[in-house]
């Protein structure tokens, strides 16, 4: 029971840092602080999906479920939890670069939007 649990906590802090990489950008419009947790926090996600690779995080969630007498589950958390919900076909590597592809785009319109309000504010 207590891996099972520990398992949802990483799937749910997972689940949290995917949005953060995806979106968590906007959150320097309202703390630019941010902007150094989230920079290199949206790279590694850009890294990941780009490359490849599978996040840490998946094998760990896989492994507390086994030990908690579950199923683990192949390919990366983007795969098993987003791709079915957005994509129909499995994961391939141009949804991948996509995926990547949208994370750089979303992150770089908030990044515009922070250096826009930073410099209007540098005017008035």
């Amino acid at each position: 029971m207590l891996y099972r649990l520990l398992a949802d906590v990483v799937l749910v802090a997972h689940l949290g840092f995917v949005l953060f990489v995806v979106a968590g950008g906007f959150l320097i419009l309202r703390w630019p602080g941010m902007a150094w947790v989230q920079l290199p926090s949206a790279f590694w996600g850009l890294v990941v999906e780009w490359s490849g690779w599978i996040c840490p995080l998946t094998p760990l969630e896989n492994r507390l479920r086994a030990q908690g007498g579950a199923a683990g589950y192949a390919g990366g958390f983007v795969e098993h939890y987003l791709v079915p919900v957005l994509y129909p076909a499995s994961l391939t590597r141009g949804v991948q670069v996509l995926l990547g592809a949208t994370v750089l785009v979303i992150n770089l319109i908030a990044y515009a939007l922070a250096f826009a309000r930073i410099t209007a504010s540098q005017r008035s």
